[in-house]
């Protein structure tokens, strides 16, 4: 990334800050035609097929849309799905620094950082709504997904439905995430689909709960890209297609071992007890010898899951690493801090590093981060983790490997624990 400055002293406060208080615009017919026709080429050659609910045409006037979120192909289908009505979405600060600032507000982007409140951006979400009646859309698990399932969804939606008074529409895309996962991003241009349809009127806004319209939202954003994929019979032949999964799948479930896992062509395997699987042209896993403890790829991350949250009750979990600090504090560049350490407890994730010249300790407590935005070799250069502030951005690059899976786990199970929605140890999380 060339637009990184070396390590230096700075003035915080002559650096550009990100001025997330800016109204969005609604983009022009130009623009909007710009966006459709760039996503087209991609999605013909998939052969992609969107199936459209009949109720979508009863739709009049803005609503939100909530797409699921498992690879760069959504936001060319939310697009196609869109077209030829404007639209505003959401776009985290990395995506404005990649793309430019000038381009994303020209397109009715609205930018934010991941997993903090933001009330610039539901004050601008409003304005899109009420005065540019425009279609908003929200991929409100907020990262990527990493085993082709459903992420997190915050509570927070259920408030915002509330808030914003308008119907909400589920755009829900399949195989997406398996033609190009997040740990191996080799983009293999296979067949997508997706379906549309309206969750929510605005009629039943005034009569459900935050926690009724919570769960009719994750009931509708339940998917398993790897289940469809086995279901739709869809043959994924590329000879590298396991490359990369030993960064999902960490833990070996034969001998217990964490980050021994490597991965290369079709082969996932075990370089603490040997164990080896390939993973056939459906996506599924087969142990070479012995027993085949998981065939579907989302249960050897679930069950991995269950060990971290097994260490986050019982209090035993801790991680720190030395990492490589850089922040976005806007949209402009990176600054590099030089390292500096990154420590997560069963209580919080820390993070101690140079910034802008001066000693500084990050923390956030387990009860304020509900989930964390991880990259995989971000970039090329590295498995890193992506803290935020309001004002700022802290990408910490981890010397350690395949490591950024179990920190991602963590801060979930974490906050889980936290907010009471699992079983306490006897140990206070506020000690």
């Amino acid at each position: 990334m060339d637009n990184i400055t070396s390590t230096q002293i700075v003035n915080r406060k002559k650096i550009r800050r990100f001025n997330f208080a800016k109204r969005p615009i609604k983009p022009c017919f130009l623009m909007s035609w710009a966006k459709f026709l760039i996503s087209f080429p991609d999605l013909k050659k998939r052969n992609f097929k969107l199936e459209k609910h009949p109720d979508m045409e009863k739709l009049n006037g803005p609503y939100l849309l909530l797409v699921t979120h498992s690879s760069m192909v959504d936001f060319n289908i939310m697009l196609k799905a869109t077209h030829p009505y404007p639209v505003n979405n959401v776009m985290t600060l990395e995506g404005f620094n990649t793309y430019t600032e000038p381009l994303m507000r020209s397109l009715g982007v609205l930018g934010t950082r991941k997993f903090i409140t933001d009330i610039h951006l539901i004050r601008n979400m409003k304005y899109c709504i009420e005065e540019l009646k425009t279609i908003f859309v929200l991929f409100p698990e907020a990262r990527y997904s990493l085993d082709g399932c459903t992420s997190y969804l915050p509570d927070s939606l259920g408030k915002l439905v509330r808030l914003l008074k308008v119907p909400v529409v589920v755009l829900r895309i399949h195989g997406n995430f398996i033609t190009n996962p997040q740990w191996n991003k080799i983009n293999k241009k296979t067949y997508v689909e997706a379906e549309m349809y309206p969750i929510i009127n605005v009629e039943e806004i005034g009569t459900l709960s935050t926690d009724e319209i919570n769960a009719r939202i994750r009931e509708n954003f339940v998917y398993d890209d790897f289940r469809w994929q086995e279901e739709k019979k869809l043959r994924i032949d590329h000879p590298k297609r396991a490359q990369g999964l030993h960064a999902l799948l960490y833990k070996c479930p034969s001998c217990m071992e964490e980050s021994k896992m490597d991965s290369s062509g079709t082969k996932l395997w075990c370089n603490s007890c040997g164990k080896s699987w390939q993973m056939d042209e459906y996506g599924k896993l087969h142990a070479e010898s012995g027993e085949t403890e998981f065939s579907h790829i989302p249960d050897w991350s679930n069950w991995e899951r269950e060990c971290v949250r097994e260490e986050i009750v019982n209090g035993t979990y801790y991680f720190e690493d030395t990492v490589r600090v850089e922040t976005l504090p806007g949209s402009l560049k990176f600054y590099r801090q030089g390292n500096g350490r990154f420590i997560q407890t069963p209580y919080e994730t820390r993070i101690e590093c140079n910034y802008y010249g001066e000693p500084y300790t990050l923390i956030r407590s387990a009860k304020s981060m509900e989930s964390m935005h991880i990259e995989y070799d971000y970039l090329g250069r590295g498995d890193c983790v992506d803290i935020s502030i309001p004002d700022d951005s802290f990408w910490c690059y981890l010397s350690k490997r395949d490591a950024i899976t179990k920190l991602s786990f963590a801060t979930e199970e974490m906050h889980k624990l936290a907010t009471g929605k699992i079983k306490k140890f006897e140990k206070s999380v506020s000690a």
